[in-house]
């Protein structure tokens, strides 16, 4: 008979026990749930609801429970629906009639919705700790790579030229603000609902600061209604992560381009690359076309939860149940491709030659020129247009403006001096972008190191286990 069975005079057709079922997926909720429900036994005895002694049988029993469960002395039934109902089943079969006193003051509605805080506090920090090993790894290829350039790009077009390591470091900055999305969301986590009973509050004298203190939450949630109700912890965290997802997919989407042989800039590892059942010669960016890929599961996730959540009043409805599938697909993805992103990020060998060959088409050093040219008083738009036509010149020629003699030069109506060689060198080019921010090779410098210190202490508070 079913926990909640005393109202009904039929049993639960089997094929909706297996529709309404979510132990399928809430089994990873146990820890959890115990850790919850020991709580609120400890808390019940403390304020006289249940003894002493009762409270402690029925920790002892979660324990056992749990124990039980992880070395398959016990199993999980469809038939209890849930994680919830079959701890506190196996929890009666172990300890009798005491254990029915546990669910007193409580809901599954606030209960579920503690469980999910819990689980997605721990979490939280797991993401980060993956997010800072692609981070090192990223610093690490960028000291690596020292003074190599390439072409940097709009629209896909070569633009101007800039340090392999201020290319990455860009990368760093982006995971910097999804670490910081990260800690921002942990304090919305980081709430306790349980106290909420099923949507309006309980009857008994419960001590909810003794929870929230036992179980580690900054406060507790300050309305029934909405705490059991809420999600919006779970879309705040699977919008976080879509951003993640998103920013992985450009990198990804780099190291795919670098890695071919029109590029040529970086080349994989083998042991993070896959060849092909008909090519012999073929050397694949799996890992990177499959991270690639996966972002679109991780923001389908986060609509998935949005289009759930839209349109259901206040408070809890069964539609809930679908924000777990969800949460729990967002968070395995995002952690498994940042695992195996992060060594194949930090094992990429850098093609230097291949690098400073792209730099030499493009006209990289017209900007340079224009900007030389301004600094003898010419307005940036004559400047421009100088430029420009001096470009189109060298076009027809076959050279780079730096192949132009003054004399070229002073016909296109330029006037250059002796110091234009040095203006628009490689050298030159990136050593004037020294404003915060730029690409020249001292404040490239200054931000690998400040990112690397960066990443030394976490955002997002650490907890026990559950």
């Amino acid at each position: 008979m079913k926990l909640w069975g005393g109202r009904f005079a039929k049993s639960t057709d089997k094929r909706v026990d297996d529709f309404h079922s979510s132990i399928g997926f809430d089994w990873r909720l146990l820890p959890y749930d115990v850790a919850g429900s020991k709580a609120h036994a400890r808390m019940l005895a403390r304020v006289g609801v249940i003894r002493g002694d009762e409270a402690e049988a029925i920790c002892r029993g979660l324990d056992d429970v749990e124990s039980d469960l992880r070395s398959g002395q016990a199993e999980l039934s469809t038939q209890h629906e849930d994680i919830h109902m079959n701890v506190e089943y196996l929890l009666t079969e172990r300890i009798g009639d005491v254990a029915r006193k546990l669910h007193t003051a409580r809901s599954r509605n606030d209960q579920v919705a503690l469980d999910t805080r819990l689980y997605l506090r721990d979490e939280l920090a797991e993401v980060e700790e993956r997010l800072v090993g692609l981070e090192r790894a990223l610093i690490d290829l960028a000291r690596q790579a020292d003074d190599a350039a390439l072409p940097g790009y709009t629209h896909l077009q070569r633009a101007q030229p800039v340090l392999f390591a201020h290319h990455l470091l860009a990368y760093v900055e982006m995971f910097e603000r999804d670490r910081e999305r990260l800690a921002d969301c942990y304090k919305r986590v980081n709430i306790c609902p349980l106290g909420a009973g099923a949507l309006a509050g309980v009857t008994y004298p419960i001590d909810r600061e003794f929870v929230r203190q036992e179980l580690g939450f900054d406060s507790v949630c300050l309305n029934s209604l909405d705490a059991v109700s809420d999600r919006d912890f779970a879309l705040e965290f699977m919008s976080a992560a879509a951003i993640i997802a998103i920013h992985m997919s450009r990198l990804c989407e780099e190291i795919v381009l670098w890695a071919s042989s029109e590029f040529a800039f970086v080349e994989l590892d083998d042991a993070y690359s896959t060849g092909s059942s008909m090519m012999p010669q073929k050397k694949n960016p799996d890992v990177a076309e499959l991270v690639r890929g996966k972002s679109g599961r991780v923001v389908g996730s986060l609509v998935t939860l949005l289009t759930v959540m839209k349109g259901l009043p206040l408070a809890y409805n069964k539609d809930m149940q679908e924000d777990k599938e969800a949460l729990f697909d967002s968070v395995d993805t995002i952690k498994r491709c940042l695992e195996v992103l992060a060594p194949s990020v930090e094992t990429l060998r850098v093609n230097r030659a291949r690098m400073s060959e792209a730099l030499q088409g493009g006209y990289l050093n017209a900007t340079d020129l224009a900007d030389y040219i301004v600094r003898q008083g010419v307005p940036f738009r004559r400047a421009h247009e100088l430029v420009g036509h001096a470009v189109q010149y060298a076009a027809g020629k076959g050279v780079g403006l730096e192949a132009l003699s003054p004399q070229e030069f002073r016909e296109l109506g330029i006037d250059v001096g002796h110091d234009v060689g040095e203006a628009l060198s490689l050298q030159g080019m990136l050593a004037a972008r020294a404003a915060v921010g730029g690409t020249a090779p001292q404040r490239v410098s200054e931000r690998l190191k400040a990112a690397n210190e960066g990443i030394q202490s976490l955002k997002v508070p650490r907890h026990s286990p559950a």
